[in-house]
């Protein structure tokens, strides 16, 4: 049984992690809840999942040098899209001339962004991989502490690395550091590093396409991007994931072992205790309501995602400010569903037209501060010559309504 009374309703962050089937395929869920409401989501297939982080050799199929961008394939029939601004000191496996990229080459290669819609997944030379709290690289091969920590607590980290990292590669000591133990973080170091001493040593001997790294099920690298929230627990349903969580998080330096949960009620599945199914469903919908009797419609295209702000019948004859009231809630619910529903790219905001431009500025100055609670990189651009604001969010997994394609 799990103990829902005592645990799960006093806790304001839970992460959820349960198998559903959505559109006829089976996906693990993980979910992010504040109180009952849902923040963030993601959905990876039980087979295959993403290749999100993984590494490869890859053959260069095509260069277009005009559009600065190689066309490698890292799988046959798979083609990924490299920036040549991405290729600074690449692990290359067989080059026909030295010094210079060209068709048939083969090299390591990193997907940093998922394949979305019609566009290829994107890869980097830039070969990295992060932990919990240590980030390993090839390109920048400093030894960096977040600048976020106090000034104490980066130097004892950096002394506590001083003499261990060596000159081949870069190592970043994440924010999440501070509050791990010393022996956690050498035991993290030791394991991160034989994985990237593996691709070094490794790749010179591989044939091409072969899988140098396979990056950690989508729900592990779910929760550990989500462990600066600081989770109350961690649930799932599942006995084989549960394990894995234990190992991976149960050490008392992530987590305490009994913040990681098993249910086991047969009488409700932990998917219907949540009601996770409903939620899903809303963060899918084109309309969202807001309390003031407004709403969004939200539509996303390949290009872009435009975004409408509708007062809907309630919007004649109210009182002055009642718009700039309205465009206030819309711009914390417009940053929610975009942290919510994964959109990024380019997204364009038709607010309601407000009565001057002290409004604007306030309106504004809500969106950036609730943008910037984001924890990826989205930025308010300006309002467009037609009156759109504009927004942009980094791109690095696939948006929600995708993912459950």
């Amino acid at each position: 049984m799990f103990p829902w009374g005592k645990w799960g309703r006093t806790l304001n962050n839970r992460i959820v992690i349960t198998k559903e089937t959505i559109r006829g395929k089976e996906c693990f869920i993980t979910a992010m809840l504040e109180g009952n409401r849902l923040v963030e989501v993601s959905c990876d297939a039980v087979s295959g999942g993403s290749l999100l982080g993984s590494v490869f050799v890859a053959k260069i199929k095509h260069i277009a040098r005009q559009a600065g961008a190689a066309f490698a394939e890292i799988a046959p029939g798979q083609t990924a899209y490299l920036p040549l601004e991405d290729v600074k000191a690449p692990l290359m496996v067989r080059q026909s001339r030295a010094g210079k990229l060209t068709e048939e080459d083969e090299l390591v290669v990193q997907v940093v962004k998922e394949a979305v819609q019609t566009k290829e997944p994107t890869v980097s030379t830039a070969v990295s991989l992060t932990g919990q709290s240590l980030v390993f690289t090839l390109q920048n091969r400093l030894l960096s502490v977040s600048k976020k920590l106090s000034k104490k607590k980066r130097e004892a980290l950096r002394e506590l690395f001083a003499d261990k990292k060596e000159a081949w590669y870069g190592l970043i000591v994440r924010t999440n550091a501070a509050n791990i133990p010393a022996e956690r973080l050498l035991e993290e170091f030791e394991t991160l590093l034989a994985e990237f001493s593996a691709i070094a040593v490794q790749y010179p001997h591989r044939t091409c396409y072969s899988c140098l790294y396979r990056a950690p099920a989508g729900y592990l690298t779910g929760v550990r991007d989500r462990l600066r929230f600081c989770p109350g627990q961690v649930i799932t349903d599942d006995a084989e994931v549960y394990e894995k969580l234990q190992r991976e998080f149960g050490s008392g330096a992530s987590l305490q072992k009994e913040q990681i949960l098993l249910y086991t009620d047969p009488a409700v599945s932990l998917s219907a205790l949540c009601g996770l199914k409903g939620k899903l469903q809303e963060a899918l919908q084109e309309r969202v309501w807001l309390k003031s009797g407004a709403y969004l419609v939200i539509e996303p295209t390949e290009a872009l995602t435009v975004i409408d702000v509708n007062s809907g019948k309630n919007g004649k004859g109210k009182p002055e400010g009642y718009h700039l009231k309205v465009n206030l809630e819309a711009a914390e619910e417009i940053a929610r569903q975009l942290r919510l529903r994964n959109i990024s790219g380019i997204c364009l905001v038709d607010f309601i037209n407000m009565e001057c431009r002290k409004e604007q500025e306030a309106l504004v100055r809500v969106l950036k501060a609730r943008l910037a609670d984001d924890p990826v990189p989205a930025d308010f651009v300006d309002f467009t010559k037609l009156g759109l604001a504009e927004i942009t969010r980094k791109k690095i997994r696939k948006p929600l309504w995708e993912q459950v394609q």
